[in-house]
């Protein structure tokens, strides 16, 4: 029997293999400029200067290549020495199982795999290979089974793949099946039915080509909702927070004001979810959100606040589909705005991002209701 061979492992947790693709950077963004109070003539804070290009959140992503378990791109070499098929040489008929049944259209896919080791076999395998796709064959040499989770395979638990890596013809038993997990995008099923077919030649994770048969690679998912398409943009409501009012004028006061604004919302805010926690750390990085008053400001000219908001991007569309930091920068406020500004990034960062969709004390508010006690 030959053994079976993984291809590429996931990542626990997430949609995509090992080489992570879709922790999105950081985006600034200013609020409406705060209203003047009465006897004033100009905004006590305004955003100032020219505004951030950027109005929701941006993505930055690797393209979908192939890189070494250390992550290390390798060379590939030009060709293998001649050798004969473990198949034959009659056409390989190649049978589609839709096991996992989604009801996707998978041949077209499977048939544009076979294709490029039509072309390719030859060359990095040793020998040439033909391949008759026929998803419904009844005696086909090869299965490629569509499922939601791949068998145990060489102890990889949570792979994209799974194929025997077959190097004589004695190890054939037919039909082999190769194994694929679904919900991925077309391009990174086809890269994965790609990688298992070429085990299936006799090829290992580090022969080449090694944008194919490397062990790791980036891969995407099927089409997701983005972050500001989804009601709630983070996998929980449990948060952990990280609170640095150090810099502000009086930290104390600071302090009690960002703990006005966390619990305006673990008491049900208006239009937020109703089970919102949170729990305090000691460290920013042990945080999925943290608030911080700041010396130096990212926010622009004359911003009193602004966020910065990371998340992943497992579809590879640009764009971040779940958030898992927000990051609040509170500049030379004055103390009893501090709860306001901070409550009204926590609402943009649960879903809320124009202010009509935010909570009362949020739109359209005065210079005097920033500094209320709003949350009462």
């Amino acid at each position: 029997m030959p053994s079976r061979s993984s291809g590429v492992a996931v990542a626990a947790g997430l949609a995509l293999l090992v080489v992570l693709a879709g922790c999105a950077s950081p985006v600034a963004e200013l609020p409406a400029t705060e209203p003047a109070s009465e006897a004033e003539t100009e905004p006590a804070t305004t955003t100032g200067g020219a505004s951030p290009t950027t109005t929701g959140p941006t993505a930055t992503t690797a393209e979908p290549t192939a890189t070494t378990p250390s992550g290390t791109p390798t060379a590939t070499p030009t060709a293998v020495a001649d050798r004969r098929s473990p198949w034959g040489d009659e056409p390989i008929v190649v049978a589609v199982r839709d096991t996992a049944g989604t009801g996707r259209e998978w041949t077209p896919l499977v048939e544009e795999a076979t294709a490029y080791w039509e072309a390719s076999a030859e060359r990095f395998a040793g020998f040439p290979v033909d391949y008759a796709v026929r998803p419904d064959a009844s005696n086909p040499d090869l299965i490629v089974e569509f499922v939601d989770t791949v068998p145990v395979c060489e102890g990889a638990d949570d792979a994209a793949g799974c194929a025997p890596l077959i190097e004589d013809r004695r190890q054939i038993t037919r039909p082999e099946t190769v194994y694929v997990r679904t919900g991925f995008s077309d391009d990174s099923t086809v890269r994965i039915i790609e990688h298992e077919l070429g085990h299936t030649l006799g090829l290992r994770h580090d022969d080449a080509p090694q944008e194919i048969m490397a062990g790791r690679s980036v891969l995407f998912t099927e089409p997701r909702l983005n972050a500001t398409e989804r009601a709630f943009p983070w996998d929980d409501a449990d948060f952990t927070v990280y609170v640095d009012v150090a810099n502000a004028s009086d930290p104390a006061g600071a302090r009690e004001q960002v703990r006005h604004a966390l619990e305006y919302y673990e008491d049900d805010a208006p239009g937020m979810p109703t089970n919102i926690t949170f729990t305090r750390v000691d460290n920013a990085s042990d945080a999925e959100i943290a608030v911080r008053s700041v010396g130096t400001s990212p926010c622009g000219s004359g911003a009193a606040s602004c966020r910065e908001i990371r998340g992943w991007d497992p579809d590879g569309d640009g764009a971040i589909e779940t958030y898992s930091q927000l990051r609040v920068s509170l500049v030379d406020l004055d103390t009893d705005a501090v709860a306001w500004h901070t409550g009204y990034w926590l609402a943009y960062g649960f879903g809320a991002e124009a202010d009509a969709d935010k909570p009362p004390p949020f739109r359209d508010a005065s210079y005097e209701e920033v500094r209320s006690e709003w949350w009462t």
